[in-house]
């Protein structure tokens, strides 16, 4: 298919499992009845992303508080008790932390029977997203390894264990999350690239890096007001990513200040075109989505191009990420009727 939309990963949780419009919620079960209620919300996601005629769809992270720590929570080697004040992305805000203190192991699997679950319920293609070695290590304090580099291999190596467990099972696109990589950018030339094709190494399936502005959260939206009239952080790393042997990249282009040309950095990559602004309520028409298709065919193969969402939408409304959903679908189905 032709300009097949996909998403970034998350979309809200329903108020019937979890605090609603939070990036942090509390589930609202325990126990077996928890591991119902994500299910069920799994399941609503999905219905919902193939009616909007999503091509590629995901669990919506419905089975995860955070994105990344979720993940991280039966890792061993973290203390959640022994919690750190530290700046996250540089700074620009700041956080308690769990503190690695110790060698990091991962005694189970963390996802895969959830993709399995997914996998039985779609036939479309399904993506699994995973946070990326440099991002975990902005997300967590390090009180054994001393580099950020050393604990950033030791985390891929166990992320690698995790994706090949997760195409095992048919999983169809395996994402990982790397905003840290917009704010690091000559370590993510230096040793980021290199740990992200090592949480990558010996996958078949598709494998994609998600690199974005953020979150529509307050501290996100004042950084930007920092950053002047075009965003420029992706040129300096895109040129190693596309050397990678990571087949995707996610960026963030609707309503943003990244020029769009910058994707031709991207030549040799299928590129997840962000066509949908997640730091706003208002829900794009077809048209607009159509629009930003447009501006990216000026500068890629249309055979490259897949319309994505900025970000996750995990702090929307279901409403909003609804609407935005079928946004995305229509505006695809716009852009093939038209464009192609």
């Amino acid at each position: 298919m032709l300009f097949a939309p996909t998403i970034a990963g998350s979309l809200p949780k329903p108020g019937w499992l979890a605090e609603t419009e939070k990036l942090w919620p509390k589930w609202l079960h325990e126990g077996e009845a928890l591991e119902r209620a994500k299910r069920d919300a799994a399941l609503v996601w999905i219905k919902e992303q193939e009616d909007a005629g999503i091509a590629t769809v995901s669990d919506g992270e419905q089975f995860r508080r955070h994105f990344v720590h979720g993940f991280l929570e039966t890792v061993e080697g973290i203390d959640w008790q022994l919690m750190t004040r530290m700046g996250i992305r540089n700074n620009r805000y700041e956080a308690d932390v769990p503190t690695v203190t110790g060698r990091l192991r991962r005694p189970k699997p963390v996802h895969r029977d959830e993709a399995a679950f997914c996998r039985t319920h779609t036939q479309r293609k399904l993506k699994w997203t995973l946070p990326g070695p440099m991002t975990i290590c902005d997300t967590l304090a390090d009180g054994h390894y001393g580099r950020r580099a050393d604990m950033a291999m030791a985390f891929a190596e166990i992320l690698n264990e995790e994706a090949r467990e997760l195409e095992a099972v048919g999983v169809d696109v395996i994402q990982f999350d790397e905003p840290a990589f917009n704010v690091f950018m000559d370590e993510v030339n230096e040793w980021g690239v290199t740990a992200l094709e090592r949480a990558a190494q010996g996958l078949n399936c598709e494998t994609a890096v998600h690199i974005c502005y953020g979150y529509g959260i307050e501290a996100n939206i004042k950084w930007k007001e920092t950053l002047g009239s075009e965003w420029r952080q992706y040129e300096a790393i895109f040129p190693a990513l596309n050397r990678s042997a990571i087949r995707q990249v996610s960026l963030e282009c609707a309503n943003s200040r990244v020029p769009i040309s910058l994707i031709e950095l991207l030549s040799d990559k299928v590129l997840l075109v962000g066509a949908i602004d997640v730091a706003s309520t208002a829900v794009e028409t077809p048209e607009q989505v159509a629009g930003v298709i447009a501006e990216a065919l000026k500068h890629a193969e249309a055979e490259r191009i897949q319309p994505c969402t900025n970000c996750g939408m995990a702090p929307l409304s279901r409403e909003v990420a609804a609407g935005k959903l079928r946004a995305l679908g229509a505006g695809a189905e716009l852009a093939r009727r038209t464009l192609a």
